[in-house]
């Protein structure tokens, strides 16, 4: 059983917990872009050892962001694709290129408009106002975290 290593009513420790371990985004960001069995993660993830890679595909499962499909039965072979849950990540590893590109040098991926070739921005929406945002703020909501 994995440890829980934040014991904090924090969004963002929680998350950490199911994604913060080495080599874990790297493992997501893989399979996001569609590769897809574990050789090919293997092959891309220059430097990782198979039982780490083994160990951190069972744990997305666990965790619910990653799924298994057997499509070799001798021997025993699976594809993994993402979940819903999974998916969702695309904006934050999106966000990490924008970050990148603007604090890395060099730079290795940018994010582009199809139509007109140039980078694009982050950019926050009020489904609420039908808005987007300029200033954010975070509200702990504390009827929600169980003591």
């Amino acid at each position: 059983m994995r440890e829980t290593r934040y014991n904090l009513p924090c969004n963002i420790a929680q998350t950490l917990n199911l994604i913060g371990d080495r080599w874990t985004l790297l493992v997501l960001h893989e399979i996001l872009v569609g590769t897809k069995t574990f050789n090919d993660l293997k092959k891309q993830l220059l430097g990782i050892s198979s039982n780490i890679l083994s160990d951190r595909l069972k744990h997305l499962e666990k965790s619910g962001l990653v799924r298994s499909s057997l499509y070799s039965e001798h021997p025993p072979r699976y594809e993994y694709a993402l979940t819903e849950s999974g998916k969702a990540l695309e904006p934050v590893f999106n966000a990490m290129v924008l970050w990148g590109s603007e604090h890395l040098d060099p730079c290795y991926k940018k994010l582009v408009h199809t139509t007109c070739q140039h980078e694009v921005e982050i950019a926050y929406y009020c489904p609420h106002c039908e808005e987007n945002v300029t200033q954010l703020e975070t509200t702990v909501l504390r009827d929600e975290v169980t003591e």
